[in-house]
This record gives C-alpha cells, structure tokens and sequence, in this order.
C-alpha cells in the first residue's frame, strides 16, 4: 500500500505551491485512498502490457521462431518492485518530476511547467525500466542485444521532446515568437522533405571546392572507380617516397581535407610528403555491377601503381581510413601473393581487418539478412546513399536523428554551418555486388581475417603475408570501429607495428590537427593479444596524435629530394583542379 499522501503536498508545481485535497477534487482521504489503488492497478496493467510486448517480440536470431521471451523470476520481481516503488513516488509529489541530467529536458521551460516535467520524469521511468527488462530477458547475448538496442530506438523516438504538445520548450519559443517559431519548422521540414534527409547543418553555407575540399592540386589520372589527386608541395623539398590517402568510398574524401586549419591531407603536404588522394566516383548505374575485385584491382592497387609512376618510386607509403583501409588492406594482401611489395609503411585509421568485434552493428546481420541483400542487389544493383547515411545516424539517434528534428521542425531553428556535419550529409552509392561481397565477406563470417579462405582478384587473401611497418590508429568512443575492433589488426599484421589509442569517436578522433592542443592520444610499445591488456600499460599524452604519426612517418619516408614543379609525369596530365568532378557528384 502507498503511504498516505499529506494534504499539503505540492500538486501543481511541487511542494509548497500546491493546493490541498479538497482543490483537487479529492474532498476526502477516502478519495485519495480510493485514486491510489486505481493509480496501483493502472499499474499493475501497464506492467501486464509490458511483458506482453516483449514476449511477443520476433528478434530473429538464435532464438528465432520462440513464441515468447521468458524472463528470470528474481530479476523481473526485483525490476517490478523498483518500477512501483519509483512511479508511487512521482505520485505522490504530484507534478513534481524529477527529469535528471538529461539534455532533451534540462531548459528551464521544462521545469517551469509541471505538465511537461511530469511527462518527462515518467517517460525516463518507462525507459529504465524497459531497458531493465531486456535485461532480465532469458535469451543468448544477442537477443538481449538486440532487445537493448530496439529499446532504446523506439524510446529515442517516443520522448515528449519530439512532440509538440508535450514540449515545453518548443511550445514556449512558439509563444514568445507569435507563431513564427511554427512557421519555421513548417518551412524546414518542407525543404527536408523535398531534399531526401534531415538538415543537419546550414547546407548552403558550404559548396565543396569553395570553402572545404580546398588545398590546391590537380587530378592527374581518371578511371571509371576513382580520380587520383595530386596536391602542390607547400616545402621546396619532398621525401622522395609520395603518400598515397585511400579513403573510405562509403563517404567521401574530403573528411581529410575540410578546411585548412583541420585538414590531414594540408598537414601531410606541410610535412614535406608529396601526398595523392583517391577520389572516388559516386556510383550510378553505370556502375552498378562492380564488385569488390573491381574496388581492389582498378582501385587500390591501380591508384598505388599510378603513384609510383608519377613519383618515379620503387616504393610508396599509404595510408586507408575506415573501409578504405580494409580495400587497402585487402590489396597489400593480393599484392603479397603475387610476391610484389610497393609499400615501404601503411597506416590504418579506424580500420577493421579483422571483424570479430564491430559493436552495435553485428545485431543487424545475420544469415537472413545477408541473403535478402545478396538476392535484392548481389547480382545487380545499388545500395542509395541515403540508406547507409540513415543507418549510421540511428546508431546515435538522440544526437544524429531527433535533436535535429526538434530544433529544426518543432522550434524553427536553422542548424548552424559545420563543416563535419555538411560532408555528412553528402552521401554515396555504392554498387550492390561489392557491397554483398563486402556484408558476408567481413561482417557475417570475417573471411578477410581467416587466412585462404577469401579469393580477391584471383589470389588468396593472408594479411600475415602482409610483412611492411604498420601504424594503426584507433579512437576510444568510436560506435562504427569500436576500439578493440580497431586493435585486432595487430594480430594478423606480420611487420612492425604501433598501435596508438585516439580520444573521441570516429571522425572527431581523427581529425584532431596539432594546433587546436585538444584532446589526448595513448601509446605503448608493448602489443599483447587485446586491447584491455594494452590499455593496462599505456601512456597517455596531451594533444593530437598527428605528432606522434609524423614522427614515425618520417624514417619511411626517404631522403629529401627538391619538390616537382608540375603535377604528373609523362602520360598522366592534369585533367582538371582539384578537388575534381567525382567528389560533386551527389547520390
């Protein structure tokens, strides 16, 4: 039984602004008495509904074709006991909810009205304690995995923030603006709809080539995959080996090169390397039929042959970030078998080689997943850009999906420019057989990291074959290469290798230029078998990681020799400035 509510207790706006009983409507402690115990049965139904729901949830899986989910007794008591205990007590403080340190409801709009606040107080309520049932669900650590993770999707997207009429903030710009506020967001998700994604950056602040994209080079060789851009020295001498940048093709290159203040490619050129980029070309139609072996030979290992036949060099230095640098990797291990070594280092950014640990995204595939996509577009077709951008975004959809729909549609707000968040929204293609290939090969079964069992154009792909120095990198918050996925490359590498642990997550992690001193990065000399036995004997240091990565580019790079005067060499002319046609194609 509930304790007896005091009649003096707060009601509208917390304690000591209340009424009593009687300005209630309860006009004695029988009715009170008597709105409890429907308020404990209101309960004790909703609690019902909710093990219905989960028990009804088709995950797929392991468990696929179980009619319900069980649940472990003591866990679910102990959850049910909490869950009325915690509800009892925003009962009895009236509208008085306590809503924490969460972000969506800390504006002081949501605590000056005591509708909103409540709403919110008991939406955090039903989070907790639906995630707690996944918890306590019977099932293997996928299912529960996935129940996690359905949970939190469907909470994202059922806050009160997202709603009009239960957003305090929302409802109090719209007042204070007459109107105006509405009319905004009307206008807004007008222009989003009719632009395929949600806005989230001032699009039209930016125009690649004008303002990110914009260190100065020329395209010096084409194909039908990738342009190769060579940028103008900014030293009177060069290292004699060039640097070759292979980006992920999933998104597009100028990540590495948004403004000069944050750009890797401007430090490499600082640097003294006489550094080339692949561009890749946003896949249509014409290219719907190319494979990862088309990614490899008229990729990869055409962009390596190209730059050292510009640069004159026996051997290169290169560099692949994210799946541009499994297609790096996977093209070092097809040269390897055909006993050829044209790289005297690579480095990895944020790279899975081995695909034993990608965090939340494995909950997604599984063998009838792979197979749906195999037969969808394995054969022929494309994967639009728009979906891959909307999966990654709902991997963090409080920060990447509904904080935009709330500023942008409910408060009429116009996001400020951010270089980051523009080249986000400037997604790729990619063609359907290589991503199938891509799905099963890395992701489902992790054949890359299994020696002989991938054939790639036409040798068997062994990454120990892979026998050159090796700096990867990866970032301690990264969601898409979680850290230990990124550490994992170092057991199948045969060379010397550095490992270095960056701050943040995927993209900020990496682009952390020396000259903004923020941030930290963590080295140790010694690599053990995971990445938590690293982490016990590293270092940490103030700062970018880039010096760290220079220091060791260095010895690998040769003697200095005095910069070219002109980009290409012989039959590769300059075809166009950089950045170069392929990088404005949009999806």
């Amino acid at each position: 039984m509930l304790p007896k509510r005091k009649a003096t207790m707060g009601y509208c706006g917390g304690p000591g602004r209340g009424k009593n009983i009687g300005d209630n409507g309860m006009n004695s402690e029988a009715d009170w008495t008597q709105a409890t115990q429907q308020f404990q049965e209101h309960l004790g139904e909703g609690w019902k509904k909710a093990l219905e729901s989960f028990q009804r949830m088709d995950l797929g899986g392991p468990q696929a074709g179980v009619a319900k989910l069980s649940f472990q007794p003591d866990k679910l008591m102990a959850l049910q006991q909490a869950y009325v205990r915690e509800a009892s007590e925003l009962w009895n403080q009236g509208l008085a909810g306590n809503v924490g340190r969460d972000k969506r409801f800390a504006g002081d709009a949501w605590a000056s009205n005591p509708v909103a606040s409540f709403s919110a107080a008991v939406y955090l309520l039903n989070a907790r304690t639906l995630l707690g049932l996944a918890e306590a669900a019977d099932a293997d650590e996928k299912t529960k995995a996935r129940l996690r993770f359905a949970v939190e999707q469907w909470m994202a997207a059922s806050a009160p923030s997202n709603f009009m009429a239960l957003n305090a903030e929302a409802q109090k710009r719209a007042v204070e603006t007459r109107g105006e506020s509405i009319a905004r967001g009307m206008q807004n998700l007008l222009k989003d709809i009719q632009q395929g994604h949600v806005s989230m950056t001032d699009e039209s602040a930016f125009e690649v080539g004008r303002n990110v994209a914009t260190t100065e080079g020329a395209v010096v060789f084409e194909n039908e995959l990738f342009q190769l851009i060579e940028y103008k020295p900014l030293t009177p001498k060069v290292y004699e080996r060039p640097f070759l940048v292979v980006p992920p093709c999933i998104n597009k290159f100028y990540i590495l090169d948004l403004q000069p203040e944050n750009s890797l490619v401007r430090y490499l050129v600082e640097q003294g390397h006489r550094t080339f980029v692949v561009s890749w070309r946003n896949p249509d139609d014409s290219l719907k039929d190319k494979t990862w072996d088309d990614y490899i030979e008229g990729g990869a290992l055409r962009a390596i042959e190209v730059t050292q036949e510009i640069a004159q060099a026996p051997q290169i230095n290169a560099l692949g970030f994210c799946v541009g640098g499994t297609i790096l990797g996977t093209a070092l291990a097809v040269q390897a078998a055909r006993g050829e070594k044209p790289l005297a280092s690579v480095t990895f950014l944020t790279t899975f080689l081995d695909f034993g640990d990608t965090g939340v995204l494995q909950l997604f595939i599984d063998e009838n997943f792979v197979k749906f996509r195999e037969m969808q577009m394995g054969g022929s077709g494309l994967l639009k850009g728009q979906e891959l951008a909307s999966t990654f975004s709902f991997l963090r959809p409080n920060d990447l999906v509904w904080n935009y729909v709330v500023g942008n549609y409910l408060k009429g707000e116009t996001p400020p420019p951010f270089d980051l968040l523009y080249w986000n929204s400037d997604s790729t293609n990619l063609p359907g057989p290589m991503y199938a290939w891509y799905l099963r090969n890395t992701y489902f079964e992790n054949n890359l990291a299994k020696p002989g069992k991938c054939t790639v154009c036409g040798e068997k792909v062994d990454l120990r074959r892979i026998d050159i120095p090796a700096y990867v990198y990866g970032s301690r918050e990264d969601h898409i290469v979680p850290i230990g996925g990124a550490y994992a490359s170092v057991n199948h590498l045969s060379g010397k290798k550095r490992f270095v642990m960056g701050a943040s997550g995927h993209i900020a992690g990496v682009i952390n230029p020396p000259a903004k001193k923020k941030r930290s990065y963590w080295t140790n000399d010694q690599l053990p078998k995971t990445h938590a036995e690293w982490l016990e004997g590293a270092t940490e240091h103030p700062g970018s990681w880039w010096t760290d990565w220079s220091a060791w580019l260095k010895p690998h790079a040769g003697k200095q020799i005095a910069a070219p005067k002109s980009y290409g060499r012989g039959k590769y002319k300059v075809l166009e400035p950089a950045p170069g046609r392929y990088v404005k194609a949009k999806a």
